[in-house]
């Protein structure tokens, strides 16, 4: 789990001056840095650029100090005898004493003139002996353990380990392959008592399933009688689980994370716009976990969202354009499907044709789909609204990823807004011509069958075959989330960046590069628009929010554009926790 960086050593105060402004003087290591005060021991070290190992600490959980890992040596100035003054060194610190036993950094906060030392004999011996107890009833499993390549018990063992081990008894025997949940399976034998799925279902998640059970040796993790781990954060635990006892039923067996190729990204399920990681291979995505974001997620993420990547790989996908001329649809080339699409086009007024895009665009698709707008000579331009029970921690109630995003790009308060007046235009006439970006116009969009069937010219561009591919006259086959770059605004107001992790199907093209080439086959002009940084670019011109900025200036963090006054809940929840010391992250 990646720190916040320190502030300390560029911005280091004068040494009398720190105390007023809540600052204490820290040696670590033989180096001497500030830290606010009520820093713990842990942070500040990694704050520092010391990693202290540790199993049961994480900076989003409460600290309960079981595992014993991150022991240190720390040292207090000696108490002077009355009428003395303390000694000091050459740069007026104290004279440190150090204590001849450890303590856990993760539970002890730094104090002033406080001295840390986190190597030393003492150190590395205690280090030693945890990872030994650690070890004695630890199955041989990494050959065939999932969590192989990410596990802090195997790294750990080859850097405090003793490399070999004195116990010569039977190891212990616990549960095994446990299904503890629908999503989760449990192998006991590999747990070694952290606590931290325990303390995340109960602190975060706020369904407090998890329990140990017996004592010693024979503790075992489990769930409370009469009940399943089955939240939808519950695939939490198993990122958090620095062993291989939690494993992800989606992921389990599948591909070693070696393999994997990392992208960093954005969910595009809900308003939220959760900070991922798509792990690939060989332009497969295996599974996406949480990237950590204060800002946004913090560092965790729904299951219902993470699990929805398999979608991209059902037998639905359309992966080359159709065109519907007398008969069923037959494939044909890019170039001649899009000709077909705007040779229907022109033959209608621009008051008889209406787009309805989609919240989930990026905006850059958003940007072209405006334009191709502006080319038709048509107002009737709407996303769909789409809407769902929010809960308290990161599902939103909007499920579009991008409706923030589409008020600014549009230039307007509602996007959605002339989604009526086009129902209206089917029922009674007026709108003849149908285009569809991204949106199934017959589930969420709430258009029926007869309706839509009242456009002489339907045209599609979509992911996955639905109800209304089937009766468009031209369906162009698009992208899928990681296969494509752009970038998405947040509900409150955070411009983050979409990349992409995979290839899209061959037949398939990115959505801005289809609503490009249909305005250029519309218009006739020549192509300027060459990557999605030029059009970015064009936007950024044209859209006050994004003045200066441009897809590479986000980062992948990203930036504040726009005030909106949403607040995430959980981030809510968090920062009270931090402000109360409950935490630390």
């Amino acid at each position: 789990m990646s720190e916040n960086p320190s502030a300390t050593a560029e911005k280091k105060l004068p040494k009398d001056l720190a105390a007023e402004k809540g600052m204490v003087n820290v040696q670590i290591d033989g180096v001497w840095h500030q830290f606010p005060r009520g820093t713990r021991m842990i942070e500040a070290c990694s704050q520092a650029n010391i990693h202290v190992p540790r199993y049961c600490y994480h900076p989003k959980l409460s600290a309960p100090g079981n595992c014993r890992m991150c022991l240190v040596q720390m040292g207090m100035p000696p108490r002077p005898a009355p009428g003395q003054e303390p000694a000091r060194d050459e740069d007026g610190y104290e004279i440190i004493g150090w204590m001849p036993r450890p303590v856990i950094a993760c539970a002890n906060t730094v104090g002033e003139n406080m001295g840390i030392r986190t190597q030393g004999e003492l150190v590395e011996k205690c280090r030693e002996g945890v990872m030994e107890f650690l070890l004695i009833n630890h199955p041989l499993d990494c050959p065939i353990c999932d969590q192989a390549g990410e596990c802090r018990l195997q790294e750990f063992s080859v850097e405090h380990g003793r490399g070999s081990s004195r116990f010569v008894d039977m190891k212990v025997k616990k549960p095994k392959n446990v299904d503890i949940g629908p999503r989760v399976r449990l192998d006991d034998e590999r747990c070694i008592m952290c606590s931290r799925c325990i303390r995340f279902m109960d602190e975060v998640a706020g369904d407090p399933v998890l329990g140990f059970t017996q004592r010693g040796t024979h503790t075992t993790l489990t769930v409370h009688p009469g009940r399943l781990l089955d939240s939808n954060y519950s695939l939490n635990t198993v990122d958090i689980c620095p062993v291989g006892a939690l494993t992800s039923n989606d992921f389990r067996f599948q591909m070693r994370v070696w393999f994997l190729k990392e992208t960093k990204s954005i969910d595009v399920n809900c308003g939220t716009g959760t900070n991922i990681i798509v792990w690939a291979r060989g332009n497969k995505v295996h599974r996406i976990t949480p990237r950590r974001n204060d800002e946004v997620n913090s560092t965790w993420m729904p299951d219902s969202h993470r699990l929805a990547f398999h979608a991209l790989d059902s037998d639905a996908r359309l992966t080359e354009p159709l065109v519907k001329v007398s008969g069923p649809h037959t494939p044909l080339a890019w170039k001649n499907a899009l000709e077909i699409a705007a040779n229907n086009l022109k033959t209608f007024q621009s008051g008889e044709i209406a787009i309805v895009a989609s919240g989930r665009m990026t905006n850059e698709e958003l940007f072209m789909a405006r334009a191709l707008a502006a080319e038709i000579g048509t107002n009737a331009l709407a996303i769909v609204p789409r809407h769902g029970e929010a809960d308290t921690l990161l599902v939103a109630a909007d499920r579009n990823p991008n409706t923030t995003g589409a008020k600014l790009v549009w230039e307007t308060e509602d996007p959605a807004a002339a989604l009526a007046s086009i129902r209206y235009g089917l029922d009674n006439g007026s709108i003849k011509a149908l285009i569809a970006l991204g949106e199934d116009l017959l589930g969420d969009a709430g258009f029926t069958r007869e309706q839509v069937g009242k456009a002489t010219f339907l045209l599609q561009m979509a992911t996955l075959a639905n109800p209304t591919a089937e009766l468009a006259t031209v369906v162009l086959p698009s992208a899928g989330f990681t296969e494509k770059r752009g970038s998405m605004v947040n509900l409150s107001g955070r411009l983050q960046r979409l990349n992409r992790a995979v290839e899209p199907p061959a037949g398939a093209r990115d959505d801005w590069e289809i609503l490009r080439d249909l305005v250029l086959t519309l218009s006739g002009e020549k192509n300027e628009v060459h990557m999605i940084e030029d059009v970015f670019k064009a936007m950024a011109e044209a859209i006050p929010a994004f003045n200066g900025l441009s897809l590479s200036k986000i980062g992948d963090q990203g930036k504040p554009v726009v005030e909106t006054g949403y607040q995430i809940p959980l981030l809510v929840n968090e920062r009270a926790r931090k402000a109360a010391g409950i935490i630390n992250g």
